[in-house]
């Protein structure tokens, strides 16, 4: 018996369903390899606010109520911080908080660009009056003369003057190790020169063949 060919709207339904497994399975493959080869996002994070120097002023200052001073020194105290900011405005100047871990704050109105420029300006000061303290050195011989003696000791007063401290360093030699009796009355006569203007920070001890005092300023 022959067959009955099939009508062409069954090749058409077929083939549509064969187009629409590969469709799928292509969208599938796609789906994957983007999730393997794609970027990582991460979250956005806002940089932190960078710290302020100084104290705080004026809508810096969140607390609701401050202790507030005015521009004359007056002590006006429990404020609405809204309102001690509008006093400041009015006055032409800053609330500013002088001292932040009272409850409440302390404020206090005044000109914050004068204050700020006087505050660096005794720091800069303070600064030129600090000085680091160095130590100088003095070398010796057991067996010095009184004239060389006496332009150590002049050098070690001017030393002691500037505020800086004093090594002397006596240095034996040869047959001098056998004479260290010598050597000790001579650091003791320095001793007993300079005790008005300086002090023994570190007695003489030996350090190979010499001896090393370290005296400081009074």
């Amino acid at each position: 018996m022959a067959q009955k060919p099939r009508d062409a709207g069954f090749f058409s339904r077929s083939g549509a369903s064969v187009l629409a497994r590969s469709g799928l399975l292509l969208q599938n493959i796609e789906i994957v390899h983007n999730l393997g080869e794609g970027p990582i996002r991460r979250p956005n994070r806002a940089p932190p606010a960078a710290a302020k120097d100084g104290p705080r002023i004026n809508d810096d200052i969140r607390n609701a109520q401050i202790q507030l001073i005015d521009q004359t020194g007056l002590n006006r105290g429990t404020v609405e911080t809204v309102v001690a900011i509008k006093m400041a405005a009015e006055a032409g100047m800053d609330l500013v908080e002088i001292s932040p871990n009272t409850s409440p704050p302390v404020c206090k109105i005044m000109d914050y660009g004068k204050f700020k420029y006087s505050a660096q300006k005794k720091a800069a000061e303070a600064r030129k009056k600090q000085k680091t303290v160095e130590i100088k050195e003095i070398k010796l011989r057991p067996m010095i003369d009184d004239h060389d003696y006496d332009v150590k000791m002049r050098a070690m007063q001017r030393f002691f003057e500037e505020g800086d401290k004093v090594k002397i360093t006596l240095r034996y030699r040869g047959r001098e190790m056998a004479h260290q009796e010598i050597g000790t009355k001579l650091l003791d006569k320095i001793k007993g020169d300079v005790a008005e203007i300086a002090k023994v920070e570190q007695d003489a001890r030996f350090e190979g063949r010499q001896v090393v005092m370290v005296l400081a300023p009074r």
